[in-house]
């Protein structure tokens, strides 16, 4: 399973390749901004996305709402990897396309467990 993943902050994305790699069914590739994943998911095939909520520039919502708003990619699902875990956070993730909310901080032995069970319905 393909996964593109993004999130701003460098340690994060390290130890979710770790976390990730846990599980031999994903590849997973990285992105340091929402736009480098929209670039990266209208390119070429990818099966989930996991999004970091809060980024500079363009936030996770609005990278999930043009993912969605893309036929090329609306059919994607999307998880929010988000540190605010408030009921308001997790309607606006769903509210823009997002199928599940994980928290940060994760536990990185796991995360990939987690995510693949969300995705897997």
């Amino acid at each position: 399973m393909r996964l593109l993943c993004a999130d701003d902050e460098p340690d994060i994305r390290t130890i979710l390749s770790l976390a990730l790699s846990l599980e031999p069914t994903f590849e997973a590739e990285f992105f340091d901004s929402g736009a480098a994943l929209l670039e990266r998911a209208a390119a070429g095939p990818a099966d989930a996305v996991l999004l970091d909520a809060m980024m500079p520039g363009m936030d996770g919502y609005e990278t999930c709402r043009r993912l969605k708003a893309n036929p090329a990619t609306a059919h994607l699902p999307v998880v929010f990897l988000t540190a605010r875990a408030q009921r308001n956070e997790l309607d606006g993730a769903l509210g823009v396309g997002a199928i599940a909310c994980l928290t940060k901080p994760f536990d990185p032995m796991t995360l990939a467990g987690e995510l693949l069970a969300v995705l897997q319905g």
